[in-house]
Parts: C-alpha cells; sequence; structure tokens
C-alpha cells in the first residue's frame, strides 16, 4: 500500500465557491480605500492564485502594496472565506467522499498537505469530517510557509511511504518531482495542463484518482 500525499484545494475541495467572492470582495475594498485600481477579475484572473501560500501569493500580487495595507487584506480575504465556509457555501468536488472512502477501503494512508494556515486546515478539518478518510494533516505555516518539496524532506521520515503526491498545481509536481516521487495530476482542478506535464498519470475526472493510484502502486 502506499502513502497518499493530496493536496487539497483544487484537488479535492471547491476553492472557487468561497475563494472567488472573497477575492472580489477584498479586490472592492482595497479599490474603495484607494490602495489598487478598480478593474474586473476573471474565474481565470482569480483561480491562478489557488495553490499558492498567502505570503507568496500577495508578495506576488500586489508587490508594491503598503505591507501592512496588504496584512489586513489578507486577513479581510480569509475571514470572509471562514465565514463562508460556515455558512455552507464550501464544497468538496463530487465524488471525492467516494473516492476517498474507497481509498482507505484499500488500505492507503492518506495525507493532507496544503499550502493554507492552520486555520484554514483545521475548519476544513472540521466542517467536512476529514479525519474520516485523513490519518495526517501538515500545512505550510507549521513549516514557515517554505515550499511543500521541502516541507515533504522534513515529513517524510515519520511515514514508511511508498509516496504517491496528488494534486492539481505546479507545486504538487514539483514535489514529487524534486524528491524522486511518482505522482498523479488533477486537470480538473485550476491548474493548467503544461504544469502537470512531469506527473506520472494526469487525470481528468476525480473518480480516476483508485485507478491511478493502484497503476502506480504496481
Amino acid at each position: 500500500m502506499s502513502d497518499l500525499i493530496f493536496d487539497y484545494d483544487g484537488t479535492l475541495h471547491q476553492s472557487m465557491l468561497t475563494y472567488a467572492p472573497a477575492f472580489r470582495s477584498t479586490m472592492d475594498w482595497l479599490a474603495d480605500e484607494g490602495h489598487l485600481p478598480r478593474r474586473e477579475y476573471s474565474d481565470e484572473d482569480i483561480s491562478y492564485w489557488l495553490g499558492f501560500n498567502s505570503a507568496d501569493m500577495w508578495g506576488t500580487f500586489a508587490p508594491d502594496l503598503d505591507p501592512a495595507v496588504r496584512e489586513r487584506a489578507r486577513i479581510r480575504l480569509g475571514e470572509d472565506m471562514a465565514e463562508r465556509v460556515e455558512r455552507g457555501e464550501g464544497a468538496l468536488f463530487p465524488h471525492a467522499e467516494e473516492v476517498l472512502t474507497e481509498l482507505k477501503k484499500r488500505g492507503h494512508t492518506l495525507i493532507f498537505l496544503s499550502n493554507c494556515r492552520i486555520h484554514y486546515m483545521e475548519r476544513h478539518r472540521r466542517v467536512f469530517g476529514l479525519a474520516r478518510w485523513f490519518d495526517h494533516f501538515y500545512c505550510c505555516e507549521e513549516f514557515g510557509f517554505i515550499p511543500k518539496h521541502e516541507i515533504f524532506r522534513q515529513i517524510a521520515p515519520r511515514h514508511s511511504g511508498p509516496f504517491i503526491v496528488i494534486g492539481d498545481r505546479f507545486h504538487d509536481i514539483e514535489t514529487a518531482a524534486q524528491n524522486g516521487l511518482r505522482s498523479i495530476g488533477c486537470a480538473y482542478g485550476y491548474g493548467s495542463r503544461d504544469e502537470l506535464a512531469k506527473s506520472d498519470i494526469i487525470i481528468d475526472d476525480i473518480r480516476q484518482i483508485p485507478d491511478a493510484v493502484s497503476a502506480l502502486s504496481e
């Protein structure tokens, strides 16, 4: 059996349901306060930032913004998303629960590894009952926001392996590539197929994960 390292947003969680409206609301606030010019953001513009940790996102998205304002915007966006999740506006992808249940039934160890903050991870763990499937939870805030491929090197000794990385963004595929791991690229998520080119298997439907895991476990 394998240790499956799952990305969360865009791989299991339909993040745009809460991220897109929270992002647009935060951008309106920044424009109202005169910190950024007002503009329209497409879903494609917004979804690009999913998968980045918040420090990298804001540092790249608005590098010239006053750091204090940037931090207020980060907190505002995060709180908006949290409120939406608590109101039931968030959701896992259709069939995510059955896929995770099947993987557990087959005896795999499921590991949550996300570029999120601790409060985000714990909220989603509670709201969606993620502990039903996941044996271990890790997020980048616990490791000082270092890249996922470096986090893996710290957590790997805690697990027996072999490992398979499953995710929708380049951060996930890079984690596998830089550590000699196998990977499944989830093209139904928020990354481009180009980002997933180095994956061992690229899938277009979440329901393909169990078969892809079996193929890489042979």
